[in-house]
């Protein structure tokens, strides 16, 4: 059972369906939606592709110059 003070400060009806999500450091307890928000935010930042895109292209470049 969450505590009443709980579900209020995550805006949580009584009911709402949680996720238990084991990690390393413990468990995650959340709603679907707030995990969907939460996996977005760890995913944003510079495309791995692009990154591996540009370290062929300047490899490929030195070796033309070489």
């Amino acid at each position: 059972m969450v505590p009443a003070e709980l579900r209020v400060r995550q805006q949580w009806d009584q009911g709402t369906p949680l996720l238990f999500i084991e990690t390393d450091r413990g468990v995650v307890l959340t709603t679907r939606e707030q995990a969907k928000k939460l996996l977005r935010e760890q995913l944003t930042g510079p495309s791995l592709v692009d990154e591996l895109v540009a370290d062929r292209r300047e490899a490929a470049h030195r070796d033309d110059t070489a």
